[in-house]
């Protein structure tokens, strides 16, 4: 197989072949994205994204996969903490698409120093962040979990799980926010590489502190949360070497880049307010759901948990090509080629529409399986089925509204998505999730009695 007609940048009178476009992707690349061909560039941006975003959703599903060991309250108290976690998702994926299109826009226009400015701007606004939700976090958890209705045997043992994570969400901010920058510059392949770091350490660390091996305590569910962190720190710490101090990258910062500009941080702010603000509408409707299903206790929460982490592991692989999608429509409309960005998203959209087609029809023929593989309990497993299953029935329309969402925000125009997002989500999908399980519940109270 072989892409005629484009030579790279990297290795000039080099074939596109199959292998050295892979081998792009990997190794990080000096094409410029607004000429040549459009499959190339999604191929050699989004193979490194999705990756990337199979990596990010690696935490939940490891953590998961070893907490479910220690019973259906374990698992609750990481659904519950991840249900409040995705709003800490939201914000950083939100700043992050502040970043991406600012330095998108910023290469595409071959501002070299505004795309760096506009890097250094994105890390003060982090810390900003960061710093107010921690400390919310760590103080309000107890008022958390009793707002989100649950049972004094996941307090119990959640509490340290909760403070943790939340006290530390600056690691959840960073990972997103420092490889938005990547992004943004077109430099994919150090961002999976960031997150290939932070998942290994979190792999080999999650049961070593949950169980308690060779000299590590044993801390149960809270050792979930200490290996994830330690982890992410690591990447987080990996991410800002490469950005800051590496003196090779796409993207140069500079001591000059880090002076503080009023004007360009309120821009930032803005920019990102708007994008977290659309993602808070989605990420918030999963929080409101664990709480309407917290009615039916624990094992309810547990199985549903389970259903989600899956759906969302093979979810933000797409993510990924939607990031990519988004990057070339930034770097291209900057160029002043809106036609290219908008062949782009078609292409990226008609692909992520295909493929999560293609794995909803196996979570409709073998939900059972999938969620087999993290527990035995056969009720936990039932809840989990049904969940796999239902949204299996129109997971290719997530394909294509993830893609033109992300194109979207690329573009700098963060409104539309949020307006159809709002709309969607919580004129429709909360009032019938609403009215569907307040029926089963008094139904099942009426067979109880």
């Amino acid at each position: 197989m072989s892409f005629e007609g484009v030579r790279p940048l990297s290795e000039a009178g080099e074939k596109n072949s199959f292998f050295s476009i892979l081998r792009e992707a990997f190794r990080g690349t000096e094409r410029d994205f607004t000429k040549g061909s459009i499959p190339i560039a999604l191929v050699i941006l989004a193979i490194p994204m999705i990756l990337e975003m199979s990596m990010e959703a690696l935490f939940a599903i490891v953590d998961t996969f070893f907490v479910a060991k220690l019973g259906a309250s374990a698992v609750a108290v990481v659904g519950l903490t991840e249900s409040i976690l995705a709003l800490v998702y939201a914000v950083a994926i939100g700043l992050s698409i502040g970043a991406t299109a600012t330095v998108a826009r910023r290469f595409g226009e071959k501002d070299l120093d505004g795309a760096a400015r506009a890097a250094t701007h994105v890390v003060y606004l982090g810390l900003f962040v960061s710093v107010i939700m921690g400390a919310a976090g760590v103080i309000f958890a107890p008022q958390i979990y009793a707002l989100l209705g649950a049972g004094e045997d996941v307090v119990s043992i959640g509490l340290p799980f909760m403070r943790i994570m939340l006290g530390t969400n600056g690691v959840i901010l960073f990972l997103f926010l420092l490889n938005g920058i990547f992004r943004g510059a077109g430099d994919a392949a150090i961002a999976l590489r960031v997150l290939v770091v932070a998942n290994g350490l979190n792999i080999i660390l999650d049961p070593l502190f949950i169980f308690g091996v060779w000299v590590f305590p044993e801390l149960g569910v809270t050792g979930a949360a200490v290996a994830t962190v330690i982890g992410r720190g690591a990447g987080v710490a990996y991410a800002g070497w490469a950005l800051f101090l590496r003196d090779n990258g796409r993207l140069q910062v500079r001591a000059e880049h880090w002076k503080f500009d009023p004007r360009l941080l309120w821009n930032l702010t803005r920019l990102s307010a708007t994008a977290v603000l659309q993602l808070l509408v989605t990420t918030a409707t999963w929080s409101v759901l664990v709480r309407i299903i917290a009615v039916f206790g624990s094992v309810a929460i547990a199985g549903y948990q389970i259903g989600l982490r899956v759906i969302i592991f093979l979810l933000l692989p797409v993510v990924g090509l939607a990031n990519a999608a988004s990057a070339l429509v930034g770097q291209n409309l900057g160029a002043g080629k809106p036609e290219r960005a908008e062949r782009s998203v078609w292409i990226a959209g008609g692909t992520a529409a295909f493929l999560l087609g293609s794995v909803g029809l196996f979570f409709v023929l073998f939900s059972d399986n999938l969620v087999g593989i993290f527990t035995r309990d056969p009720d936990i497993a039932a809840y989990g089925s049904d969940c796999l299953r239902i949204v299996g029935y129109g997971y290719a329309f997530y394909g294509l509204a993830i893609v033109t969402e992300s194109a979207f925000n690329g573009a700098g125009d963060v409104w539309t998505p949020t307006y159809i997002n709002a709309i969607v989500l919580w004129l429709f999908e909360i009032p019938l999730a609403s009215r569907k399980i307040a029926y089963r519940y008094r139904v099942k109270c009426r067979i109880i009695h």
